[in-house]
Parts: structure tokens; sequence; C-alpha cells
């Protein structure tokens, strides 16, 4: 497999199996936009009762009791509030997440030399990751202030349909600080839960091929090939979800009307940090597990299909 450029010189755009040209960024957009779109809006029922849990924990105790209180005061429509600014939200982010990754990671392994890059790969997974996450939240901020909104907003007191709701975060813009009031705690949350998910996927991968599966990756079938990724991803994704919960917990507080004008630091103190660190833990542990599994299968199915091949491992 070649790393050189035409030129001559060693170059990180060549160390796939294709070259990463504009057209492989532009595909690795469209993955991750598919990859993440799909994933979050699929566990809407999930999220809406993790964000009720986190604002309201004394009526919403659990994820079953939680969803099965919502479905009875609500119906079944309940459960999925926010599905549109969700799906809008994240196929956005998961464009720029993914999609800057790999120019990001390019660049900063050119910047670095071969020798230097080989050595420091973790640093470059997670400059990188940060600095694509840093774009991905801008674009995704005011579907996630709407989205958390709608969700936790007693029935009846909000728009659910996303157009409607988005045009009232706008009216009620002095309040709800729309559109970039969460930018900071999203980038708190989303930043180093970027970073982990990235740097624990790529050590992960990188171990099954160097400790498990040690014949050379291109002699595994794509179905092998693919359950490493989903394995990896899975992993990676617990690590995350504890990683980034007390921040995440912020961004839904930030929703609640008693906390409006609030500082993020006061709401912080009002709720404690064992309250931020724990209460929902459970239910976004087995979200982010299986939803960053799912992402990165999706992600990397989609570079398959487009003989880009999966990622890490090298």
């Amino acid at each position: 497999m070649a790393h050189l450029s035409p030129s001559g010189k060693w170059d990180a755009r060549y160390l796939g199996p294709v070259p990463h040209d504009a057209s492989y960024y532009a595909k690795c957009m469209l993955g991750g936009a598919l990859a993440c779109g799909v994933t979050h809006a699929g566990i809407t029922p999930l999220d809406v009762t993790k964000c009720n849990m986190q604002v309201n924990s004394a009526k919403y105790k659990g994820l079953i009791q939680g969803l099965k209180t919502i479905a009875s005061e609500e119906g079944s429509r309940g459960l999925w509030k926010g599905f549109g600014p969700t799906f809008v939200g994240y196929s956005l982010q998961g464009m720029f997440k993914y999609g800057l990754y790999e120019p990001f990671k390019d660049l900063y392994q050119n910047l670095a030399g071969e020798e230097a890059s080989t050595k420091y790969k973790g640093a470059i997974w997670l400059a990188g990751s940060a600095s694509a996450e840093i774009f991905a939240d801008i674009a995704l901020c005011p579907l996630e202030m709407t989205k958390v909104k709608i969700q936790t907003s007693p029935a009846g007191t909000f728009p659910v349909p996303m157009m409607a709701a988005l045009s009232e975060m706008q009216k009620l813009k002095a309040e709800t600080r729309f559109p970039f009031g969460s930018l900071v705690p999203l980038w708190s949350r989303q930043i180093p839960y970027t970073m982990a998910k990235f740097f624990f996927f790529e050590s992960i991968v990188q171990l099954f091929y160097s400790k498990v599966f040690t014949a050379p990756k291109d002699s595994y079938s794509e179905v092998t090939q693919l359950g490493i990724t989903f394995a990896s991803g899975y992993i990676a994704g617990v690590v995350c979800a504890v990683v980034s919960h007390p921040a995440d917990s912020l961004v839904s507080l930030m929703g609640k009307p008693s906390n409006r004008g609030k500082s993020l630091g006061t709401i912080a103190s009002e709720v404690g940090i064992v309250s931020l660190a724990t209460k929902g833990l459970g239910t976004r542990v087995i979200m982010i597990g299986t939803l960053t599994g799912f992402q990165w299968w999706i992600y990397d199915s989609f570079k398959t299909a487009m003989g880009m091949g999966t990622t890490g491992g090298k």
C-alpha cells in the first residue's frame, strides 16, 4: 500500500486504500450525516425519558417507569417528541463531526510528519476529533436547544412540530438564549465526548487488529471488519457516556423553566456534582453505547460500500 504522494513525499492522505481527496472527504461527510441522523432520531423515546429524568428525577425515577409515565400521560406520540430537530440537528452534527475529522486528522499527521504522527497517534486522534466537534456543535446547537425544550416542556405548553418550535424559540430568544445560548455547555459535553469517542474507538480497533485479528486487515471479510467496528464503537460509547454525562445533565437542566436566567455555575451548585454525574446515567450508558456502536457501523458500512474501507486498525 503506497503512502507517498505523486510527488514522492510521505503523505497521510495516501495511507488508506484510496487517496483522501475532496470526493473522499465529501463522502465521509455524507456517511457521518447518515450515521448520526438515523441513530439519534431512532432512539428519541430513550432521549425524551433521559432528559425528563435529568430535569425531574422525583417524577421520572428510571427508564422503564419514565417511558410508562410519558406514554400514559401523552400517549405514544409523547415518546417521539423532538424527532424532527433531533434528526436534522444530528445529521448536520454528524456531517461535520465525521466529515471534518478525516481532513483534520490528515492535516495534523502531515504537520507532524511520518515519524511523529506514528509515535503520537493518540494526540492526533484527540486533536482531529476536537477540531471537528467545534464546528459540528455550532451546526447542532439551535436544533439541540429546540429539541430539549420540546422534550422537557409539560404537555401543551410548547409547540411540538419542529418549525413551530423553532419559531417559538426565536420569539422567546430573550428567555431561551436561542440560537446559541447552549453552545458553551454543548461544547463542554460534546468535545470531551467526541475526543473519547474517536480516541477509544481508534485505540480499540487497533487492539483488535494487533492482539485478536492478527492477520493483515484486508485479509478479513467486510462482515468481520464491520463487526470489529461495531464492537469497538460500543465499548467507546460506554466510556463517552460517563465522560460527558455531567455536561449533558446541565444542557437538559437549562431548559427547565425554574432555571431560566440562572448561570451554569448556579445550576450546578444547586443540583450537586453527584446528581449531575449519576442521574439518568444508566439510561445514557445504554443509549450512547448502542448509539455509538451503530454510528460507527453505519459510517464504516457506507465507506465500505463506496470502496473506501473501514476506519482504523492500520
